[in-house]
């Protein structure tokens, strides 16, 4: 086949899934809108299952959902006849259902299963006199595609409901008001998950910390470096606010300077040293730290509590 000619094929391609999608935007109505609502009142999963191509895609979709915030599962129409069933909580759940043609006979134990317990459906379909469709309880039709004359069958119908499954995801996300802090909470290990990691949930805090008085010695500060392993004490007044930071490279400085473990903490510190907010990225607060090359930095809360990053705790995770 020339090669003019596989591209005048794949470009028919694309310009079908393209018109298929128009189509699909210009199909959605108000049972699209009941539908986003039902699955962000729904108080337990959402149980995604299809046959076939649409049964791949539903996978997806479920691992969309939950990825953004929605609980959700997949439930394979054959295994659901063998037991799989007893997942789905009937007081709380609500089905998802994908079928083209609204007819599959694989789902008709899954269709009954819902009726007789009264769990909800969001069926999805091309026909609305389809079983599937008649059977919902929300009915999301979704428009016929015609091939385009190609001999061998494309995939518009799956993008139609590939499609309508990211829709559905994101509208979710905006009503849940889902960010990228939740993103990242969702994604821990994904190198974009990593990217939005805020200091807050790396930092070290609480009894953890390293303290000292300002006016105490500088033995105290090494006794409390050396304890809490962190290369650093965080200084603090009377009031309990913090006033500077001391290293063990400030330490050891001037170790040799005479009566220095008697000397005062206050002295010897680094003042006003830089405080970052608990929201920020940890990219930026590693890019903070190579820029003014420190390895450590104090985080403030909201209740203005204090915390601690450090250097290690970052390159650790990878980023």
């Amino acid at each position: 086949m020339p090669i003019n000619t596989k591209i005048i094929i794949a470009k028919k391609v694309i310009t079908q899934e393209i018109t298929a999608l128009k189509k699909l935007s210009n199909h959605l109505d108000t049972s699209f809108i009941k539908a986003v609502d039902l699955i962000h009142g729904c108080k337990g999963k959402v149980i995604a299952t299809g046959v076939g191509k649409s049964g791949h895609i539903m996978r997806k979709i479920s691992a969309t959902l939950s990825s953004t915030g929605t609980s959700s599962v997949f439930l394979n129409p054959g295994d659901a006849s063998h037991g799989d069933l007893g997942l789905v909580d009937t007081r709380q759940d609500i089905f998802l259902i994908m079928s083209y043609s609204g007819n599959t006979d694989e789902l008709k134990n899954i269709i009954n299963f819902a009726k007789n317990f009264k769990v909800p459906i969001i069926g999805v379909a091309s026909k609305d006199n389809s079983a599937l469709i008649k059977a919902s309880t929300i009915k999301i039709l979704i428009p016929k595609v015609q091939e385009a004359g190609l001999d061998i069958v494309p995939t518009s119908s799956s993008t139609i409901q590939m499609v309508l499954g990211d829709c559905l995801a994101v509208c979710l996300m905006n009503k849940k008001k889902f960010n990228k802090e939740n993103f990242a909470l969702f994604h821990p290990s994904g190198s974009l998950g990593k990217q939005l990691i805020i200091v807050k949930n790396l930092m070290i805090k609480g009894a953890d910390l390293p303290f000292v008085f300002e006016n105490e010695k500088i033995k105290k500060a090494i006794i409390e470096i050396t304890k809490k392993t962190l290369g650093c004490v965080l200084v603090r007044n009377s009031k309990k606010k913090i006033t500077g930071i001391l290293t063990d490279g400030d330490v050891r400085r001037q170790i040799n300077k005479k009566d220095f473990l008697e000397k005062i903490i206050k002295n010897f510190m680094t003042k006003k040293p830089l405080i970052i907010e608990e929201n920020t990225l940890a990219v930026k607060a590693l890019e903070i730290m190579n820029k003014k090359k420190i390895t450590s930095l104090i985080v403030k809360s909201k209740n203005n509590q204090y915390g601690l990053i450090h250097i290690h705790h970052l390159l650790a995770l990878g980023i």
